[in-house]
């Protein structure tokens, strides 16, 4: 099967989860997201097991997915069990009770809600060593939970579920196992793209996928190994999940942490579609700037990464927690200060001001690198908590560069935007400034939302031109931090490019001529304001006389 062909079918499916979630009131409503990202990753999980089960056992090798369950519905519970410990880390174990054929068998008995609730809270028990999500108190987020009694009516609930696995057994996930990122992010933003317009508190649940790829190819152009990844404001993973690919997903462990439940709720799907299981257990569900959880192995401090990439918020109330972070137990992280809180508006607290000082600061001091997401007006802010992080970028050697991109990048906001490249390994190297904002075109997002869409001529471009650190007329500079010093600390390569001088050839008696003309338009210009200022000092003398 072509993936273009698994790709409309998989599609099809999640239409169709979604159209019983409208045909059961369910539409729009604020449980839907949960009810199609748990029941398409049952699915997932189920029919990877059974892929997995393939491969332990080569006698099934051959098999049909119907063929393989009844084999293993034959073996003695020690075999079973064995089998289960040859799975690699990455599968769900599963019961055979489990099962979504298990569960279709017997969708026609009384209370079969009862029996799918249990049978997905028996899966997360089941699997809570790896498969969860642990917030700030230590305890666990389950991988499923009940979803019928998202159905207020209860003698509807057994249709729903009825419905659903109905709907399970009709599709296979079979051919997908062997496809990579590129397909599983196509099939995760059309899951999610319902349900990130209301955005968690600290994050966006969705990055441009151009956005992403850009700082993959530039932080890592040679590859990596055995590397930490690190973003403190998470949203869906997007970031972190292209930087992985770019690296290699087995040669990289990804920490994060957002304090949205639903954020965190998809990032977990991301990572177990894109076999990234083994970093699971470090996604946190918690306030980064109170509370950080990704601590050192000492526990006196907080862990440093190799790469952190981040698209923080860039506004938003934090007035709660504002005079609490300015105290004397976070000072040393947040080195520049903190926001002041507005007179009229608290949601334009600079938050992403504290987010970029909990990065330079969670950085590994000698070879860390990251980019992060800011607005374009950070690059000059001519005082205040901004020119002071730029100073310290700058004093210690540790910028690598900015892209400015064009407006509406992101459908979501219309704030001008630019990604910030920090290098602690750039001590002696050029900086890197770049003006993309002009370009990419402008498309309209679901008819309403203006987008600014790059091609991939204009990506590659933008990737090879700063890899290659190539200054280009209008473009890119490349500068040094002397000459960044020089500028006021500004990180804005207009400010760098050359002024345009053109020379023109002409004769004696050309040039004659024009200074000729230039000096009868002059007198003519000062003839008129003599006359003008004449009129304007008798109109001014009548007003008083006639007073």
């Amino acid at each position: 099967m072509q993936v273009s062909d698994i790709i409309t079918q998989t599609k099809k499916m999640i239409d169709d989860l979604k159209a019983i979630c409208t045909n059961f009131g369910l539409g729009n409503a604020s449980s839907e997201y949960k009810i199609i990202t748990e029941v398409f990753l049952y699915k997932f999980l189920n029919d990877k097991f059974m892929y997995e089960a393939r491969l332990v056992l080569p006698r099934f090798s051959k098999m049909t997915t119907a063929e393989v369950e009844a084999a293993m519905n034959e073996m003695s519970e020690d075999d079973y069990e064995l089998m289960l410990m040859d799975f690699g880390g990455d599968t769900a174990n599963l019961k055979r009770k489990h099962y979504i054929s298990y569960l279709f068998n017997r969708k026609n008995q009384d209370g079969f809600h009862t029996l799918f609730d249990d049978t997905l809270i028996d899966i997360a028990n089941f699997n809570i060593g790896i498969f969860s999500v642990q917030t700030g108190g230590q305890s666990k987020i389950r991988l499923f939970d009940a979803l019928s009694p998202f159905v207020i009516e209860q003698e509807k609930r057994d249709n729903f579920c009825r419905a659903l696995i109905e709907k399970l057994v009709g599709y296979s996930f079979d051919s997908v196992f062997d496809q990579k990122y590129d397909f599983f992010s196509t099939i995760f933003e059309y899951l999610i793209k319902d349900y990130n317009k209301d955005f968690g508190k600290y994050a966006e649940y969705y990055t441009p996928h151009s956005i992403a790829g850009i700082i993959a190819k530039i932080l890592v152009p040679e590859g990596a190994q055995n590397v930490t990844i690190y973003d403190p404001a998470a949203g869906s993973g997007t970031l972190v999940l292209a930087l992985a690919h770019e690296i290699g997903e087995t040669k990289c462990s990804i920490y994060t942490q957002d304090i949205s439940q639903k954020s965190n709720e998809f990032l977990r799907l991301n990572l177990i579609l894109n076999n990234l299981v083994h970093s699971l257990p470090n996604v946190m569900h918690e306030d980064t700037l109170l509370n950080p959880k990704h601590l050192n192995e000492r526990k006196d401090g907080l862990m440093t990464f190799d790469y952190i990439v981040s698209n923080p918020p860039f506004n938003m109330d934090f007035s709660d927690s504002r005079n609490t972070l300015a105290g004397e137990k976070y000072q040393k992280r947040f080195f520049a200060g903190v926001p002041n809180i507005p007179n009229k508006d608290k949601s334009g607290m600079a938050i992403y001001l504290m987010f970029l000082q909990h990065i330079i600061y969670s950085l590994d001091e000698k070879k860390g690198k990251a980019a992060v997401v800011v607005p374009t007006g950070f690059l000059t802010a001519g005082s205040g908590i901004q020119k002071k992080i730029r100073e310290k970028l700058v004093k210690e050697r540790m910028l690598r560069g900015v892209i400015s991109m064009p407006s509406n990048i992101f459908a979501t906001t219309g704030t001008n935007v630019s990604i910030l490249f920090i290098d602690c390994e750039n001590t002696e190297g050029k900086v890197v400034l770049m003006d993309a904002s002009k370009m990419g075109r402008k498309v309209k997002e679901d008819g309403k939302n203006q987008k600014t869409v790059l091609s991939p001529v204009e990506i590659s471009t933008i990737i090879n031109t700063f890899n290659l650190a190539k200054a280009t007329e209008d473009f890119c500079v490349v500068v040094e931090y002397r000459d960044i010093e020089k500028k006021k600390l500004s990180f804005s390569a207009g400010q760098y490019f050359d002024v345009k001088i053109e020379h023109v050839e002409i004769t004696q008696e050309e040039f004659k001529d024009k200074m000729t003309g230039y000096k009868s338009r002059l007198e003519s210009m000062f003839a008129n304001g003599l006359e003008l200022e004449k009129e304007i000092t008798k109109q001014l003398g009548r007003v008083k006389y006639e007073k």
